[in-house]
C-alpha cells in the first residue's frame, strides 16, 4: 500500500532508525554533509546516496511518501547541464550534474531525519547539541525553539497553499472571445500569497497562545533526552565508513 505525505512530517514507524536519538541523526547528517563538502566526488556522493537508501529501507519509508518534483525542476536541470556543456564542454556538464546530485543528497538526508523523528524531539536535541554555545551567552534555547517551530510550521503552510490552490481552481471562470472575464484572473498569485500570509499569521497567533498556556517556549526544550548505546554504534559505523571512503579516494 502506498501513501501520500507531506515531506516535512514524520512517517509513523518503530524501526531502529525511529528509535535513534534526534541529536544522533542530526550529527550523522552533519558528518555526511561535511564529507561531501570536503570530498565532492562521485564515489562519496554514491556512498551518501546509498546510506540514504538503506536508511529509508530500514525505516520502512513507503514509496508513496517520496515527493515527486514538478517537471520544471527537471527542465532546469536539463537546461543547466546544456549551458554548462556549451561553456566548458563535458567537464562543465559533469560539474553541474555533480552539484545537482549533491544538493539532492543533502535535501534527502535532511528529509530523512524529519521522516523518522518526532517534532517534539527536535528542539531538545538541538539545545543539547548547541550547549557549548551557552558559554558564550548565546540564546541557544531560543534558536532551538525557532528552528523547531519552523519545521513544525512548514507542513501546515504547505497544506494551506494546497487548499488555496484547489479552492482557486474551483472558482467559476467564464470565457468570452478567447479572453478570461473573471475579475481576479490576473491576480491569482497575489491573492494566494495574501491569503497564505493571513492564514499563517492566524496560525502563529494560535500557536503562540498554545505555547503560552503550556508554560512558554522553555517547555519546548525542557524535555531532555540523550543518546543510548545504539546511538554510539550508529555514529561509530558512519564515522568508520566515511573514513574508509575518504582513504579509498586518495589511494
Amino acid at each position: 500500500m502506498t501513501m501520500r505525505t507531506v515531506p516535512l512530517r514524520q512517517v509513523p514507524g518503530d524501526s531502529i532508525i525511529h528509535r535513534l536519538w534526534a541529536g544522533t541523526k542530526l550529527g550523522i547528517v552533519a558528518i555526511l554533509g561535511i564529507m561531501t563538502w570536503v570530498l565532492p566526488s562521485w564515489p562519496a556522493l554514491g556512498f551518501v546516496a546509498g546510506v540514504v537508501v538503506v536508511t529509508a529501507i530500514v525505516a520502512g519509508i513507503p514509496l508513496g511518501a517520496i515527493p515527486r518534483p514538478p517537471w520544471w525542476i527537471w527542465a532546469l536541470v536539463v537546461v543547466g547541464t546544456a549551458l554548462s556543456s556549451s561553456v566548458n564542454g563535458l567537464d562543465g556538464a559533469l560539474v553541474f550534474l555533480r552539484a545537482t546530485v549533491l544538493a539532492l543528497v543533502v535535501v534527502a538526508m535532511s528529509v530523512m531525519v524529519i521522516w523518522t523523528t518526532q517534532m517534539a524531539d527536535i528542539a531538545p536535541a538541538l539545545a543539547s547539541l548547541m550547549r557549548p554555545l551557552r558559554w558564550l551567552r548565546l540564546p541557544v534555547d531560543e534558536w532551538a525553539v525557532a528552528i523547531a517551530l519552523c519545521l513544525r510550521g512548514m507542513p501546515m503552510l504547505i497544506d494551506e497553499l494546497r487548499i488555496l490552490r484547489a479552492a482557486y481552481r474551483l472558482r467559476p471562470v467564464t470565457k468570452s472571445a478567447g479572453a478570461v472575464s473573471h475579475p481576479s484572473a490576473q491576480m491569482a498569485v497575489f491573492d494566494m500569497v495574501t491569503a497564505a500570509m493571513s492564514n499563517a499569521l492566524r496560525r502563529s497567533a494560535e500557536m503562540a497562545e498554545a505555547i503560552t498556556a503550556r508554560g512558554g517556549t522553555g517547555s519546548l526544550v525542557a524535555y531532555q533526552s540523550g543518546p543510548h548505546r545504539r546511538d554510539a554504534v550508529a555514529l561509530a559505523v558512519v564515522v568508520i565508513a566515511c573514513a574508509a571512503v575518504i582513504l579509498a579516494s586518495f589511494l
